[in-house]
């Protein structure tokens, strides 16, 4: 048989059904076997060797299974490597937003602020301050300060970076003045001043879902080239806090804005208040925090979870129900967070229990800490596994104040 009478052989052939296989091609029935071609075994792409050969194991589950999807088998082939997967539909979130509010009108009922979150956030900043003032004379070389920073810090702060996620959209407080004011207090313990240019970089990132140069969630080209194998995604995934801080400001710049200022200002004044009265240890807990929080930290996964493509799927986005979610104000819950990004985190398991036949059959992520390890390890994921679009607009940076269930606030 030539090359390419070999390359042209089917591509749904079932393992179980091989031996019917070799059987027809000496002579027996064709009709025989092809009843058995009933599923799709994947095991030709890449130049498998044998039909035992095959794909890594399932990524991602489905709750409820359906003909489209039954959590075990593959929806489609691996993705090619060389390049991001470039899609020319509509982000799947304003499409499903409007058939969940056609079938279930009463959703509009979930949406407004949440009064909790103000309390969450002056706990989390209160834990941190207690200590970083407990380790104020301890070495932070030393193990005590190392697994502080590890285990305390990186969750307290990775828990307040999504606090800032959450009350970005103004779900905190009614006033949107108030919620920027609550996002640079809920920013002081991280060391660094960030609440107000993620406020704009992440409403985009809702709006323009996807789109290239817009969206900052995405991967550069650069990121491609110099990170698509096991030793460039352990890099990344060991220091993604500082590719998602960088990335932006090469990516999209922003306008200085008075709430920069204010985040930027206030921010050095406490840093320099820590400093002054308790000494660098505590801003060094602070930082080191900051860096273990969005490293490889069981919390970090959601950051892959959230929108990288797993299992051949054109699926850009994923939720997680699983019981992290109870540090990371449900941000797992990120179909329905971008379905409705009005819906405070409160709020987001009665949303999918209010449409458990648009959320439950569209697979998951069934643990954020394995994400990170298959991200690694699995050659069918990587810095190319992201959906993009060729951007439709180069629209600026806005801010809404009014709610709207089509659109951020």
């Amino acid at each position: 048989m030539s090359s390419a009478q070999e390359s042209a052989l089917p591509a749904v052939i079932d393992i179980k059904s091989h031996s019917s296989l070799l059987h027809s091609s000496s002579g027996g029935t064709m009709g025989a076997t092809s009843k058995q071609i009933t599923t799709i075994d994947f095991s030709y792409f890449g130049g498998a060797e044998s039909l035992d050969e095959g794909r890594s194991p399932r990524r991602t589950e489905v709750t409820r299974p359906s003909a489209q999807d039954d959590g075990k088998s593959y929806p489609g082939p691996p993705q090619d490597p060389s390049d991001f997967l470039w899609l020319m539909t509509e982000e799947p979130h304003r499409t499903r937003r409007m058939a969940i509010m056609k079938a279930h009108p009463e959703v509009t009922k979930l949406m407004g602020h949440e009064p909790l979150t103000k309390w969450v956030v002056c706990a989390v900043v209160s834990l941190q301050l207690t200590t970083a003032y407990l380790l104020r004379r301890t070495d932070p070389l030393s193990p005590l300060f190392l697994l502080c920073a590890y285990v305390i810090g990186g969750t307290a702060n990775h828990n307040l970076f999504l606090a800032i996620h959450e009350i970005t959209h103004n779900l905190a407080f009614k006033s949107v003045k108030a919620n920027k004011a609550l996002a640079v207090f809920a920013n002081l313990p991280i060391g660094i001043p960030y609440s107000a240019a993620f406020k704009r970089y992440h409403i985009e990132h809702h709006k323009f879902l996807g789109e290239d140069g817009i969206d900052t969630d995405l991967p550069t080209r650069l990121e491609l080239l110099c990170l698509n194998n096991v030793l460039g995604k352990v890099f990344f995934a060991t220091f993604q806090i500082l590719f998602y801080a960088l990335r932006p400001g090469f990516v999209r710049t922003q306008a200085f804005t008075q709430w920069h200022f204010i985040n930027l200002l206030t921010q050095l004044v406490f840093d320099y208040a820590v400093v002054k009265t308790w000494g660098v240890r505590p801003l060094i807990y602070f930082l080191m925090s900051s860096f273990f929080a969005g490293s490889l930290h069981p919390l970090a996964g959601h950051f892959i979870a959230e929108h990288y493509v797993w299992d051949g799927l054109q699926q850009e986005t994923y939720s997680y129900y699983g019981p992290l979610n109870v540090l990371a104000y449900n941000v797992g819950y990120h179909n329905e967070h971008h379905d409705f990004p009005s819906v405070p985190w409160t709020r987001l398991p009665a949303l999918r229990a209010l449409a458990p036949e648009f959320y439950d059959t569209i697979p998951s992520h069934p643990s954020w800490p394995m994400v990170i390890v298959n991200f690694i390890r699995d050659p069918e994921v990587g810095i190319f596994a992201r959906v993009k679009r060729k951007p439709k607009s180069h629209g600026k940076p806005t801010e809404q104040a009014t709610p709207s269930p089509d659109q951020e606030k």
